[in-house]
C-alpha cells in the first residue's frame, strides 16, 4: 500500500549559486557528513547537492509535512547501494513521522529516484507499506 508520494524539481544552478555563497554553512546546515563526501567526490558536485537537495523536499513531501512540523534536512539523507541505487534513510523526526504512518503489522519502504539535466535536478519518492512476514 502507497503511504505517501513526494517529488522536487531544483535548479542546480540555484544550488550552485547558494553553496558559493554560504559555503560550509549550507553543507553543514542541509546535508549529513556522507551526502557531503559523495557530493565532493563528484564531478558534478553542484548537481548532486541539487539532486539529494531535491529528494529531501521530495521525501518531505511524501511524509505529509513538507519541511515543518519539526523535521530538520538531515533527518532525511541519500545514501548509494554498491550498486549506486540511491536509499532514502530516515531520522529523528522523520522517522518518528513514518512509524506513526506505517499502520500495524507493516514495514515502511522508501523508495527514492534522482535524476538531473542541467539546470535540473529532480527526485521523486514514494513511501510504501508492505505487511510483514
Amino acid at each position: 500500500m502507497i503511504l505517501g508520494i513526494g517529488t522536487d524539481l531544483a535548479n542546480i544552478e540555484r544550488i550552485a549559486a547558494t553553496l558559493e555563497r554560504f559555503g560550509d554553512r549550507f553543507r553543514n546546515r542541509v546535508f549529513t557528513p556522507v551526502e557531503i563526501a559523495k557530493a565532493e567526490r563528484r564531478a558534478d558536485t553542484p548537481g548532486t547537492y541539487a539532486k539529494r537537495w531535491a529528494a529531501k523536499e521530495a521525501c518531505s513531501k511524501a511524509l505529509g509535512t513538507g519541511l515543518r512540523m519539526g523535521i530538520a534536512w538531515k533527518d532525511m539523507a541519500v545514501t548509494n547501494l554498491p550498486t549506486g541505487q540511491p536509499v532514502m534513510a530516515l531520522s529523528g523526526w522523520a522517522a518518528e513521522r513514518l512509524a506513526e504512518m506505517t499502520p500495524p503489522g507493516h514495514e515502511a519502504i522508501v523508495h527514492v529516484t534522482l535524476t538531473d539535466d542541467h539546470p535540473w535536478a529532480q527526485a521523486f519518492v514514494v513511501i510504501e507499506a508492505r505487511p510483514l512476514p
